[in-house]
């Protein structure tokens, strides 16, 4: 026994190593930038320039696009799964795949692909030029960038709810609709419950990458529209101001926190309610 914890404990090490080095080590210079100034002094002046008109429209412009690609994603996903679920199992892995496969492809070619897609000469205006119509302004808009983020972050939102689906007993449906409930009445009273420690668990996954992307609104907004991930980006690679781009990542963070927070104690409600 004392052996077999000794293997486990030396087969960790190899995490324990990268989590210091790409976790933990980042984070503490992070912390260390965004609360010093040039000198090294102490200072929340880093951290209070999300005051600032331009730092505080791009964090709401970041805030309300990822909300809205978390409830769209939601919307998509939730009705997907139902489906995958009540599917024959010869096509449910089949089906699975299809989703999962994209996933597989650069994150940064999937969205150059979108914007080749949405541009002024893009796919979708030639077709519509061809049969006569007037060329859409697609690319460069708020729509096209929560079209990227849906795009990207959509299988993150299927798969928890899907296993959460999964894993609910099908007899415990069968014995609402013995009891006389209808198909909403199931639905709303029995699946939906049973299965938002995936719903939240998707919305945390989703809303997160989302919220701190910077590729996204980079390719798809012309950097016409800035989220609160192109300025943070801008600081340390244009401005090379380290100081200020930590303290605006640790603003971020203090949102990736809440969020995080609120979503384990809604898990805990909800476990607490099952029981």
């Amino acid at each position: 026994m004392v052996k077999t914890k000794r293997i486990a404990g030396f087969l960790g090490l190899p995490y324990i190593f990268w989590a210091a080095a790409f976790i933990v080590i980042p984070l503490i210079m992070v912390v260390w930038y965004g609360l010093t100034d040039e000198n090294g002094g102490f200072t929340f002046a880093n951290v209070a320039a999300i005051a600032n008109p331009a730092h505080s429209k791009a964090l709401f412009m970041a805030l309300l696009l990822s909300f809205i690609a978390t409830i769209v994603c939601l919307l998509l996903a939730y009705p997907l799964c139902m489906f995958l679920v009540e599917a024959q199992k010869t096509s449910n892995s089949f089906l699975t795949m299809l989703l999962i496969v994209p996933m597989w492809m650069n994150f940064l070619l999937r969205t150059y692909a979108w914007q080749s897609i949405l541009e002024k000469t893009g796919i979708i205006n030639t077709f519509l030029t061809s049969i006569g119509l007037q060329p859409l302004r697609l690319i460069n808009t708020n729509g096209a960038i929560i079209l990227g983020m849906v795009y990207n972050f959509l299988p993150f939102m299927i798969l928890p709810i899907y296993n959460a689906l999964d894993d609910i007993d099908k007899n415990v449906i069968n014995a609402a609709r013995d009891l006389g409930a209808s198909s909403r009445q199931t639905l709303t009273k029995v699946i939906f419950p049973l299965s938002l420690p995936g719903v939240i668990s998707g919305i945390t996954m989703v809303f997160i990458p989302a919220l701190t992307t910077f590729v996204v609104s980079s390719l798809l907004g012309g950097g016409k529209i800035l989220l609160i991930g192109n300025v943070i980006e801008q600081e340390f690679m244009v401005a090379y101001d380290w100081n200020l781009g930590s303290g605006l990542s640790l603003v971020l963070l203090i949102f990736i926190v809440i969020n995080v927070i609120v979503s384990v104690l809604t898990e805990r409600s909800e476990e607490d309610y099952a029981s």
